[in-house]
């Protein structure tokens, strides 16, 4: 097992360093600002980010998972297996408006599919910021392709051909991009074990030294040769002085064997311990002296968020040392700069071209020093390379940039932060929100887009019923928390009814302040912090909804503003759904009533029919089938009325009555659709049908066909052949009062199956019908054989025939469109009399 696993690993670490390599190449040939590649993952269907070169992965993890069906131009690539170029802002936002206000920053973006055997691996995505009049030319498309078919080439050889095994289900990897005019970091960071003389340093101490990763051997006679070899007494007795409780009172100035300029700072954070960071001195080390002596905070990270440069004003700002700040992440560093809000500002400075600037509060508590829990003025600028950041007290403004806006620096004042990029996760929901119909979707669409923009983990969703609170979805909480809670009435007092009967949203910054304000309230965890949000659509009351987060936090004015604004959006959506559910569950009802709930038999013909609504929409739609006596035989129908809803489930029964009438006077098929189109038109519902009618005989097996505009049959023979029936048909119902529907005779032999069926069983995206009824055919003839060897076509095993002809389809969790199946067989009865005789009929199935 353990070679196993360290084959794994390798196969891992193998995987994961030709990604960045070909990450890395696509920022440097194709000029983009960020690029990444998705895989497929363990999960079906579902895309991952495995690696992310240019940009800090812990700012991008709500997109680090994308479900292939998503309206997002990395899953139409991967889906339609074509590369999706989006130019400029205008046309994201008009063809994918959920990714443009998930990113709402002036870019461009190429996504392309990688190519493997059968399907793509994955998608190679290229992010680049682009004027408004960007035009196609800012991604050279065919080299992108051919770097994508590069890829795929060599994810395939190192998967030794099997495409199945090319899939990533780890964090995805971030890597720098290839440097630009900076060329090499100006900052290492490494550590030193006096114990075992080891040495650990970080890669961009390695590209400072321009060794590859890992080649810096392990030890301190090592690492001081590779930093100044004329000087290495130096820098050796400086680190046993530090382990010793000594540490040097200024920075080492060193020559590198070329004769750079470097600096070597050395603490012991965890004696005997030692910490080091290497700065290189030259051209770049001059503009961080300029820096030095400025009022204001100034900190460099590079574009992986990382701290490489921080002047004394910044460092007395945040509370914390410059040797401490430089070569940590942004998030770790300085927790209080980060997520919502924060999030957005450094997302647009990594993306866009114009400074950012905002408003942040250093929390009281954290490391003692000046400025503690004072806000201050942000402002970052974006660089090839590097990301500038000046800090501010927002009490004492630089003349040239003013008075925190909104705020007198006397007053004690929140300042007003007036950027807008707070304000797209509204946007984003209320874009979501329009494809969700049910309940369920709304609160899935809700976990998908509020719990990431506001760092939640924690959501439940209660909605009102007869004066009641019941819950509608719940992710996060402790199982069986919150059992005790289900149907409580307006009259209980606990936060989550008291914010719907008040209309006031309920912020709870501790779990200790919310034990305080309701007394005996079970409490779902020791530490955290509590939103309570009203749900009111018009007026009108629609349930509550609660989000929980792991640690205490403050809740900013205005994202108490955009939290109130959220809960709007959710409660109109809740409404609309609950409309939506119960015209559904009229429309089911008037369907399931106008289904036959059994067919009409002969005993020497036996049917099967299945029947499958669309999971899009209200799941209710206008296919149907039917089988009716006509005179000495039988008449099988089917067809499809064209929409979804209540209105195509009403023209149905309409047309299935007329099918009816009609079928039961013994009128051959041609006047039975002639009849039933004369009377749609005349009926004017706006709406047309489809439709395939046969009329069988089953003591000689003729059989005539008609179509309006419906598939063609398809015939298995008894020696399992099977075939496309050639049958001329008509345009569809409800169209032309004049239309012909020509007649072909058929012989149906005993034990052959024919088979009708509407669109939804042989349609794909994307994929031509052709193909689709070829699958049907092959399958139809693998499902005839098997029922053969159970024993003939008898009912059992012809519904037997309907089940695997749709099993895919019923597996399915998302079907476009209805689906409608009707299969007949016929064999010589024992005896054939005069009239047939009655016995049931397998019935329809759900």
């Amino acid at each position: 097992m353990a070679g196993s696993g360290e084959r794994a690993a390798r196969t891992r670490d193998r995987l994961a360093a030709l990604l960045a390599d070909a990450s890395a190449a696509v920022l440097g040939t194709a000029g983009g600002r960020a690029a990444g590649v998705y895989l497929r993952s363990g999960t079906p269907d579902v895309l991952r980010l495995a690696v992310l070169a240019g940009l800090p992965g812990p700012l991008f993890r709500s997109w680090w998972r994308l479900h292939a069906d998503r309206p997002f131009p990395v899953a139409d690539a991967y889906r339609l297996g074509g590369p999706v170029v989006l130019p400029n802002a205008t046309e994201t936002m008009r063809r994918y408006p959920q990714f443009a206000a998930g990113l709402p920053f002036p870019l461009g973006s190429a996504h392309v599919p990688v190519p493997g055997g059968t399907r793509p691996l994955g998608v190679l995505t290229v992010l680049c910021p682009a004027s408004p009049d960007t035009g196609d030319e800012l991604f050279d498309r065919g080299l992108l392709v051919r770097l994508a078919e590069g890829l795929g080439a060599e994810l395939l050889g190192l998967a030794g051909g099997d495409e199945d095994a090319v899939r990533w289900d780890e964090a995805p990897v971030c890597v720098r991009p290839p440097p630009g005019r900076t060329a090499r970091p100006a900052v290492g960071r490494f550590s030193w074990d006096p114990a075992t003389s080891l040495v650990r340093a970080d890669d961009r101490l390695h590209a400072l030294l321009g060794r590859d990763p890992g080649a810096l051997a392990g030890t301190a006679d090592a690492l001081a040769d590779a930093l100044a070899p004329a000087e290495a007494h130096r820098i050796l007795a400086a680190l046993r002085d530090t382990a010793a409780g000594r540490p040097p009172a200024a920075p080492l100035s060193l020559r590198a064997r070329d004769g750079t300029p470097r600096l070597l700072d050395l603490w012991a954070a965890d004696a005997p311990a030692v910490t080091g960071v290497v700065v290189d001195a030259g051209p770049a080390a001059f503009a961080e002296e300029a820096a030095d002596p400025l009022p204001q905070g100034v900190l460099c990270l590079d574009r992986l968020g990382l701290i490489v440069y921080a002047n004394p004003a910044a460092a007395r700002l945040v509370g914390r040392s410059r040797e401490w700040l430089l070569g940590r992440a942004l998030w770790d560093a300085l927790p209080w700069l980060t997520g919502p809000p924060y999030d957005d500002h450094l997302r647009a400075a990594l993306l866009a071209p114009e400074p950012v600037c905002f408003h942040a509060r250093r929390p009281a508590g954290d490391q003692g020093g000046p400025g503690e829990g004072d806000w201050l003025a942000v402002s970052v600028h974006p660089g090839t390379d590097l990301l500038t950041c000046t800090l501010v007290p927002a009490s004492r403004m630089d003349p040239a940039t003013g008075p925190a806006p909104g705020a007198h620096p006397d007053q004690g004042a929140e300042p007003d932060d007036r950027s807008m990029a707070p304000l797209y996760r509204p946007i984003a929901l209320a874009i979501a929100l329009t494809d969700a119909v049910t309940a369920r979707q709304v609160s899935a669409v809700v976990v998908r887009e509020l719990l990431p923009a506001f760092g939640g983990r924690r959501l439940a969703i209660y909605l009102l019923q007869e004066r009641r609170l019941h819950l509608a979805w719940e992710t996060g909480f402790p199982r069986g928390f919150l059992d005790p809670f289900e149907g409580v009435g307006l009259d209980t007092r606990i936060p989550g009814v008291e914010t719907l009967t008040t209309g006031r949203p309920l912020f709870f910054e501790s779990m200790a302040q919310l034990g305080a304000a309701y007394p005996g309230l079970a409490l779902d965890a020791e530490v955290g912090a509590r939103a309570f949000l009203p749900l009111i659509a018009s007026g009108r009351p629609v349930g509550s909804c609660i989000l929980g987060f792991d640690r205490p936090r403050g809740f900013s004015a205005q994202e108490r503003t955009v939290l109130t604004a959220l809960a709007g959006l959710i409660a109109h959506a809740m409404e609309r759904a609950r409309r939506y559910d119960s015209e559904a569950a009229l429309a089911r009802g008037l369907q399931e009533a106008l289904l036959p709930r059994r067919l009409s038999a002969h005993p020497g013909v036996e049917t099967a029919g299945r029947y499958l609504p669309g999971t899009q929409g209200m799941d209710v739609g206008g296919d149907w089938y039917d089988v009716v006596e006509s005179g000495d035989g039988l008449a099988l129908v089917i067809g499809d009325v064209q929409g979804h809803g209540v209105q195509a489930a009403a023209t149905m029964g309409q047309l299935r009555s007329a099918v009816r009438a009609f079928a039961l006077g013994d009128r051959p098929p041609d006047e039975v659709l002639s009849g039933t189109n004369h009377l749609l038109i005349d009926l004017d519902p706006g709406q047309f049908a489809s439709c395939c009618c046969l009329r069988l005989d089953p003591a000689t097996g003729r059989t005539l066909i008609a179509r309006a505009g419906h598939l063609p049959p398809l015939l298995r023979c008894p020696d399992g052949r099977t075939r496309v029936l050639d049958v001329p048909g008509g345009v569809v119902l409800g169209v032309d009062p004049h239309a012909r529907y020509p007649v072909t005779e058929l012989m149906l032999v005993p034990d052959a199956i024919l088979a009708l069926y509407t669109d939804g069983l042989v349609e794909r995206p994307g994929a031509d019908i052709d193909e689709g009824i070829a699958a049907l055919r092959l399958a139809l003839a693998k499902a005839g054989a098997a029922a053969g060897r159970r024993g003939g076509t008898g009912a059992r095993s012809l519904a037997a025939v309907a089940d695997r002809l749709t099993g895919t389809a019923r597996l399915a969790a998302d079907r476009p469109d209805d689906v409608a199946l009707l299969l007949a067989a016929r064999h010589p009865p024992p005896s054939v009399p005069g009239r047939h005789g009655h016995r049931p009929a397998p019935t329809h199935g759900p």
